[in-house]
This record gives C-alpha cells, sequence and structure tokens, in this order.
C-alpha cells in the first residue's frame, strides 16, 4: 500500500487505469511524451459526421447526463451500464421510408448519413471519451477491459476515428483474432467477433448509416497486403467467390449463346425472347451492379452513393412537388374559409343594422302615436270641460252676478 501511495506521488497515471491486470502493473519507465495520444484530423469534431456531431452536442443525455461525468472511471461504468450496441443511431429513430443507401432525405446534402434521429448511446460516449483526451496509457485500458465487450469495441472505434491510419495496424494486429462476440446491431441480431469487426475497420469505409474517415490509398493497400499474409484462406475464399449474373450487353455474356430468338438451351428449356433479354438489360442498366468484396475498389461505395442519390433526388423533387400541391390546395381551403367567415360578418353587421333601424323607427312611431294620443285626450278634455261649463246653473249664476257688478260700476 505505501508503495503504491507512493508511485502516485511520483506522477504515475496509477489514478487512470481501467481496473484490467495490464494496467496494475507497475508503469514502465518510458519517455514523457510516449504517453500523450496523437490526434489525425479534425481535433475539434473527432473526424465524426457533420449531422451525428450535430445531434450529439444537441441531445439531452450528452448536455445533461454526460457532463456530471468528469473522470475516466466514471465514463467507462456509464459505457459498462448503457451501452448495447454500436449504432450512431437508436433503432426506429430514423425517417428513411422510401430512402436508400447513404444519401437522401432532407439531409442529403451531409456525406454518409441518410437522415438525422436519435443519436446513440455509444456515440454520445465515444464523443465524451474525446472530450477527455484519452491518454496511451487509458486507450489501452479500453481496449483490455475484461468487464464488457462495448467498452473494448468503443475503444478500437476511438483508435479508427482519432489515430493516424498509419498507426492502425499495430494498434488492431494483436487483436485480429479475437473470438469475443457482440451484438452490434440496433436492437439486436447482428452478432459479431471483435477480431472481424477490427478486419472491417481496417477494409471497409462504411460503418451502418455513417462513414469512417478516409485512409490514404498507399495505406490502405499496405492493410490488405497484410491482412491477406495474416489470413490467406479468407483472402481465397473472397477472390473465389462467383460473381452476379449480369445481363449487360457491354459484357457479352449470353449475347449470341441463345442462338436467336426463340432458341433452346441445351437442356431443351426455352430461352427468354428478345424482349425479355431487353427488358433486363434495362433494368440492370438502371439498377447498379453489386460488387463482391473481391471487386471491390477504394470509392467504389461513394460512386454507388452518387447514383442513389440522383435516383433519391429525383424521388425527392416528385414528392416535394406534391406536398406543394397539397400546400397551395390547403391555403386556398383556408382562404376560401376566411372569406365565408368574413361574409358571414359582414352579413351579421347589416342585420344588426336593419334591426337597430327598425328598432328606431319603431320608436319614433310609438312616440308619435303617443304624442297624438296625449293631444287628442288633451282636446276632448277641453271640450268636454267647456261643455260642462256651459251647461253648468253655478256657471250662469257667476255670469249673472259678474254683468250686475258691471251695471252697477258704470
Amino acid at each position: 500500500m505505501q508503495m503504491q501511495d507512493a508511485e502516485a506521488a511520483d506522477g504515475s497515471p496509477w489514478n487512470n487505469s481501467s481496473g484490467c491486470e495490464e494496467d496494475r502493473r507497475p508503469p514502465q519507465k518510458e519517455g514523457k511524451k510516449s504517453n500523450v495520444l496523437p490526434l489525425w484530423g479534425n481535433e475539434r469534431t473527432m473526424n465524426l459526421n457533420p449531422l451525428i456531431l450535430t445531434n450529439i452536442q444537441s441531445s439531452h443525455y450528452f448536455k445533461v447526463n454526460l457532463y456530471e461525468l468528469k473522470t475516466y472511471h466514471e465514463v467507462i461504468d456509464e459505457i459498462y451500464y448503457k451501452v448495447s450496441h454500436l449504432e450512431p443511431w437508436e433503432k426506429g429513430s430514423r425517417k428513411t421510408a422510401g430512402q436508400t443507401g447513404m444519401c437522401g432525405g432532407r439531409f442529403m446534402q451531409v456525406r454518409g448519413v441518410g437522415a438525422g434521429g436519435i443519436v446513440s448511446t455509444a456515440y454520445c460516449l465515444l464523443y465524451k471519451l474525446f472530450t477527455l483526451r484519452l491518454t496511451r496509457k487509458q486507450l489501452n485500458g479500453l481496449i483490455n477491459h475484461p468487464d464488457s465487450p462495448y467498452i473494448r469495441a468503443l475503444g478500437f472505434m476511438y483508435i479508427r476515428y482519432t489515430q493516424p491510419p498509419a498507426d492502425l495496424f499495430s494498434w488492431y494486429s494483436d487483436y485480429l483474432d479475437d473470438e469475443e462476440e457482440l451484438d452490434v446491431k440496433a436492437g439486436g441480431g447482428q452478432t459479431m467477433k471483435m477480431g472481424d469487426i477490427l478486419k472491417q475497420f481496417l477494409t471497409k469505409l462504411e460503418w451502418f448509416s455513417t462513414l469512417f474517415p478516409r485512409i490514404p490509398v498507399p495505406i490502405q493497400k499496405d492493410l490488405e497486403l497484410r491482412l491477406a499474409e495474416r489470413f490467406p484462406q479468407q483472402t481465397v475464399n473472397a477472390r473465389n467467390a462467383k460473381p452476379p449474373i449480369t445481363l449487360n450487353s457491354s459484357h457479352g455474356k449470353y449475347g449470341n449463346s441463345v442462338g436467336g430468338v426463340g432458341g433452346r438451351k441445351d437442356n431443351g428449356n426455352m430461352t427468354t425472347t428478345r424482349n425479355q433479354q431487353q427488358q433486363q438489360q434495362q433494368q440492370q442498366q438502371q439498377q447498379p451492379r453489386h460488387i463482391p468484396d473481391s471487386e471491390a475498389q477504394w470509392g467504389e461505395a461513394e460512386r454507388t452513393s452518387h447514383w442513389r442519390a440522383r435516383s433519391d433526388e429525383d424521388r425527392k423533387d416528385k414528392h416535394r412537388e406534391r406536398d406543394r400541391e397539397r400546400e397551395r390546395q390547403r391555403e386556398r381551403d383556408r382562404e376560401k374559409a376566411r372569406e365565408r367567415e368574413r361574409e358571414r360578418d359582414r352579413h351579421c353587421r347589416r342585420s344588426s343594422s336593419r334591426d337597430r333601424s327598425r328598432r328606431q323607427r319603431d320608436y319614433r312611431s310609438r312616440s308619435r302615436d303617443r304624442l297624438h294620443r296625449d293631444r287628442s285626450r288633451d282636446r276632448h278634455r277641453d271640450r268636454d270641460r267647456h261643455r260642462d261649463r256651459r251647461g253648468s246653473p253655478y256657471d250662469y249664476a257667476a255670469e249673472l252676478a259678474r254683468e250686475r257688478e258691471r251695471q252697477r260700476r258704470e
């Protein structure tokens, strides 16, 4: 225990070990720079696809959950509990219906990704490891970790993304025969051995729906030669793989062996007619020929993706035109609904105005009738009062008294 404390006090990276037997060995006396890993390519993006990197940096899991992890050991524990596959996207999160290949969808301009989705936990933790700037000892601890094959796989993937292409074989050579198995597909269903995964890292550019950083052609040829020397039987099997039959006229296969229209093969069966052959040739010209691994050339995936991009672009143009026509029809329907609403409002305002005018006319008419009735009643009252005064005996006596008074004064 005292010896361990002394080593830690001397500045050895003991606390960065992964817990495996190799990390428990006393550190060898190496140069100070030997533990520093070089970074190849873009030191800011880790050479990740821009869409994947954007989804990682904007995901809640990376910004909140992984932000709280500060040490190398905490990230390893998170990998142990959370990673269950090695795809860049979670299952069912990418809307790729009607799209094929590596291109298509709204994000077609981004090389190597068809469409965005929910970025996987594996790639979030891979980028988290990149932010920690792993040392050589820590990376060796990852690829030799005994607890989980996914911890080792993320270590190998970290090497593929960040290390110089010339150093890839030296990193992978001791593990090309590794028999440990793990499921690399989101949702399960594709179990691979660790050695086969590393061979694919060295020879294939594609990894599910994304692309690894490109390896220069001379280095790629050197890697293929080393793998052929290391695994000659697999190379022979790949070369002996039977290529698919094509009906392109440029290859000349079945060109003149049919014996004309309506000819027969040696077994006596009727061959296809010329029209059927032409239709098959047209279909073959419209679709790219499958290229086996033995005939694959560097950049073949990109050329195939260009063809798919053109066909997907035509399909997307049709979809966009149909969506625009639907949107225009919806806008026309909304305008008609707004016009009906405005007409209803105008009708309501006119109706209310007519009702108001009618009420005012009725009020004035009632006022005139009331005034007429009041005047008529007053006239009748005055007439009755005059009649009563004229026929009353009291009025006659008063009039007689007034007349006598007038005569007396005279």
